[in-house]
């Protein structure tokens, strides 16, 4: 295998025999032949597209399988082994109907389209993976396209659930997955792409926070519990809201719980979530903290999406999984299927035999800050700013994950200036959403806007500010970035602010390992993109 997609790539540069993240290399290169098959649908699905003939199978089964092989996503085999299959399915129904319509496709310099490796092949997927591309700087850029795809890709599957589609996304991720295999295309050209990818990641964060809102309504200030109640609870981790609903409409008035975990906390935030008085609190800290909190949580765990850590023995026959989530041994609960909802009564059932969460603490943590909340304290927030209350704001967004060099970003926290404010999505918020940092004149230090995906919201907010200080450049905001990465969601929220102008972002802990010096030394001096260094010298770099 070789994987260099996520942050904690061994060693920095790739990992060859199992990933940090627990996939082993037989699941880490049927990911890669499902990519590659995906590369071949997205031939023919273009060509259907441009030609008028229905590509919903195809625009499905690639949402799914690019979501599917997000770090953390999928692990099991068989589910990925399915994915292929599927790929191909819809791949060769394409390829006949194109034919039928007398429609000529024009082919790859790869054989995506046509390719029949065997699943069970690794010598197949080492001739389709990441190092079939040979320049180091081609297999760069189409690397971050690629992960920027699977982001994208993921916010378009939970938008997707909540009835929301623009053929053009899909159209898009198409387009862009073709041109990975494209020889004839530059760096220059990629990079191109690359920018273009983060307008449709901007595009597809919008699509999702109007599916969201549209479906729960704005979030709003909301203090969350992160105690623990008496009765039996089920702990919901991952993205898709979708899933919370019909989670908590299927438990109410079964004396079970349903507490959220990780990237789930801001689902309290959404105002149709609040009638449940079974809806109790938040559980726990960021996903990495899972197997010791999925151990005192005592009762059964779905993940929605990605953020699985390969489980205790003690606890693993508690987990499930859905969508596009998997690990062998779970089980998984289906998709809906005829407009129904999922069934959750097997993990209901199950959650009825267990006892209580135990307490491993107290108190409330506040959030619900997106962009109509905080618009809504425009006049107080902008005064703030003219008066010198409120010198810079810090975005601080992104991903959390298991590295001591992450308490950079508690440590930074600690250490900004009391007129300073934290903007933040995403589970990066867990290095210091607990902290007593205080207010500004009733303005929380730390502004919790929701997901990762609801980095969209900061992107508004700072538009938004540029547009009432009347300035021609978002980069004279007083508002400097401090990203946090770890996936391929975080891939996207980059490039998508990227595409949006914005300059000088510190990213860490680590720069990533699939960019290459030459690519590496693009972004620095287009888009003054820089690492961590330390605490204080970077305080001191984004003030002066």
């Amino acid at each position: 295998m070789f994987c260099f997609q996520c942050q904690e790539a061994s060693k920095g540069t790739g990992c060859t025999q199992i990933g940090v993240c627990g996939k082993s290399d037989e699941v880490a290169n049927l990911q890669d032949l499902l990519v590659y098959t995906l590369k071949g649908v997205a031939i023919f699905s273009s060509t259907a597209r441009a030609n008028q003939l229905p590509v919903n199978d195809a625009e499905y089964a690639m949402l799914d399988g690019l979501f599917a092989t997000i770090t953390n996503a999928n692990f099991d085999k068989y589910a990925i082994k399915a994915k292929i299959e599927n790929a191909r399915t819809v791949r060769d129904n394409l390829s006949a109907k194109l034919a039928e319509a007398g429609v000529t496709v024009p082919m790859s310099t790869h054989d995506a389209a046509t390719w029949q490796g065997s699943i069970a092949d690794k010598a197949a997927a080492s001739e389709v993976g990441v190092l079939a591309t040979a320049n180091e700087d081609v297999r760069s850029l189409r690397e971050l396209i690629t992960y920027g795809l699977k982001g994208m890709a993921a916010y378009a599957e939970h938008a997707l659930n909540q009835g929301f589609a623009k053929p053009e996304i899909n159209a898009f991720i198409e387009k862009a997955m073709v041109a990975t295999l494209d020889d004839s295309l530059s760096a220059d050209d990629l990079v191109a792409l690359t920018l273009e990818t983060g307008k449709f990641g901007v595009d597809v964060m919008a699509l999702l926070d109007e599916a969201n809102t549209t479906a729960y309504g704005n979030p709003e200030i909301t203090e969350v519990n992160i105690g623990v109640g008496s009765n039996p609870g089920i702990l919901i981790s991952g993205h898709d809201l979708k899933d919370m609903e019909e989670l908590l409409a299927q438990t109410e008035g079964t004396g079970i719980d349903v507490y959220t975990h990780s990237e789930m906390l801001p689902a309290h935030y959404y105002p149709a979530f609040k009638k449940y008085k079974h809806f109790v609190g938040n559980y726990g800290n960021a996903w990495w903290q899972q197997k010791e909190e999925f151990e005192t949580f005592n009762g059964p765990v779905l993940f929605t999406t990605n953020c699985i850590v390969p489980p205790k023995a003690s606890y693993s026959d508690r987990v499930y999984t859905t969508g596009s989530a998997g690990f062998e041994g779970f089980k998984h609960i289906p998709n809906r299927e005829d407009g129904k909802t999922k069934d959750f009564s097997e993990i209901i059932e199950h959650a009825k035999r267990c006892a209580a969460p135990t307490e491993i603490e107290t108190g409330k943590i506040i959030g619900g800050f997106a962009h109509n909340q905080v618009l809504a304290l425009a006049d107080q927030v902008v005064d703030a700013v003219k008066t010198g209350a409120i010198k810079q704001f810090f975005v601080m967004a992104g991903c959390d994950g298991r590295m001591k060099s992450r308490n950079y970003y508690t440590s930074f926290a600690e250490a900004l200036p009391k007129d300073t404010v934290i903007l933040t999505a995403g589970c990066a918020k867990y290095r210091y959403n607990k902290l007593n940092l205080g207010d500004i004149g009733g303005i929380p230090r730390v502004l919790d806007a929701g997901q990762c995906n609801d980095s969209y919201s900061l992107a508004v907010i700072a538009l938004k500010l540029k547009e009432v200080f009347e300035l021609n450049d978002i980069n004279e905001l007083p508002i400097s970035y401090n990203i946090a990465w770890y996936e391929q969601k975080a891939v996207i929220v980059l490039l998508a602010l990227l595409y949006l102008g914005v300059k000088n972002i510190k990213l860490g802990p680590t720069l990533p390992a699939f960019l290459s010096p030459n690519v590496a030394k693009v972004l620095v001096e287009s888009f003054g993109i820089n690492g961590i260094t330390d605490v204080q010298t970077d305080i001191v770099q984004f003030l002066g």
